[in-house]
Order: structure tokens, then sequence, then C-alpha cells
């Protein structure tokens, strides 16, 4: 399987099979237009504050693109405000040599609950989920919708197996049931089995639905971590 660092707007043939068009076909998709619109002239003031205050921490820049998989198996940088040291990759890895119990955390999930690449800004956007905010932007491309499966690395999906079918035929979503239904206080494979509900399961009333469970659940920072 080829490296996640992949040049953008590559596909991955060997996980994406014959493209099909995304679920929700023009309808999701002009839904997802709109809202994406109409929240970044909402919130453009709360971006220019994360902005600053992300630049004040360390002077570093202030958005981090990772590069994920979406629909079809197309890779695409996924936008966040950087919550994390300019020097991630070396802390993270230095970290997993010295704690055997965060590498089979990190090995398992792919995440860490307490994670030394953090900055003290970047937990407080990651505890309120406002770290996603640029996704917006990820939204306007045609890279990912309002609601689907959360974008993963390439990697990940061997953990999917079978069910990375179904991932692959929707664009990544800014939330969705996994980050309603518990997000990080769940396992990975009922992540994966949320995913293939989502996808089997979806109308636009669905997609409401979550929109509407989302508030809640950021507000009252759900598995957010």
């Amino acid at each position: 399987m080829k490296s996640a660092t992949q040049s953008a707007g590559t596909t991955l043939p060997s996980a994406a099979g014959p493209a099909v068009p995304p679920l929700g076909g023009v309808s999701k998709r002009g839904c997802d237009i709109v809202a994406a619109v109409l929240a970044l002239a909402f919130l453009a003031p709360v971006f220019l504050l994360i902005a600053a205050l992300v630049k004040a921490s360390d002077g570093g820049s202030v958005f981090y693109g990772h590069r994920r998989v979406g629909h079809n198996g197309r890779s695409f940088r996924c936008l966040k405000f950087r919550t994390m040291r300019v020097d991630a990759d070396r802390v993270l890895q230095d970290y997993l040599r010295a704690n055997p119990r965060a590498y089979e955390e990190w090995r398992s999930t792919r995440k860490l609950k307490d994670d030394p690449r953090v900055t003290a800004v970047g937990a407080v956007l990651r505890k309120l989920s406002l770290d996603e905010l640029p996704q917006l932007i990820n939204i306007l491309r045609g890279e990912m919708s309002v609601v689907g499966p959360r974008p993963v690395v390439e990697d990940e999906l061997d953990l999917y197996g079978g069910a990375a079918a179904y991932y692959l035929r929707t664009r990544p979503g800014l939330t969705g049931l996994w980050q309603v239904s518990g997000r990080n206080d769940v396992s990975y494979a009922t992540r994966i089995a949320f995913d293939t509900q989502y996808v089997r399961t979806w109308s636009l009333a669905r997609d409401l639905a979550i929109v509407c469970r989302t508030i809640p659940a950021v507000c009252l920072s759900r598995g957010s971590y």
C-alpha cells in the first residue's frame, strides 16, 4: 500500500474499486454548499480570534493540513487549526518509544488520551472541536461533507476490512454518527460500524438529525480529546 504522504489528488486504486457517485448526489452536495457558506460567514470573527491565539501560542503556522482518504479513495489535505507543537512528529516517536502502554493505545486507535504533542491552546480547541472548523473549506472544495464518516489516513483503511467499501462511497464528514455517539469513548470497531450504518441508512432527514445532535455533543465535550 502506498504511503499516506502521496501527492494531492491521487487515488488509491487497490481500495477504491470502480468509481461511484458520492452518497446523496446533488441534494446532499447542495445542502453542504449552503451550510458551509453560511457557517463561514457567521463564524468569520471566531476564525480570526482562533488564528490569533494559535499564532501567539508558539509562532508557528495557523493551519495544518493532513493527508486523508476521501470519496472513491481520492486523497486530500484535511484542514485544521494547528493544535500540536511544530516538532510533533519527533515528540510522538520519542514518547511512544518510552511508553509501551501509549504505543499500544496508538496502535489500536491512532489517538492518545494524554497526547504530549498538543499545545495548551490546542487542548482547548480540541475539547470544543473548534480545531475542525477549517474543514468548512474542505466542504466547499467538494472534498468533504457536513455529515459523514470522519476522514481517515490510508493505513486506517486496513482496520476497516470489507467495510472500507462503505467508507469510500461517501465524502468524509465534519460531523457524523461517531461524533454524536461518544467519539473517542467508543472502540474503533464501533466507529467502523457507525460509518457502515450511516452509509446503509443515509437520508437528508438523518443528516439533519445528526447535525442537531452535534450541538449538545460539542457543548458537553463527550468523548473529545
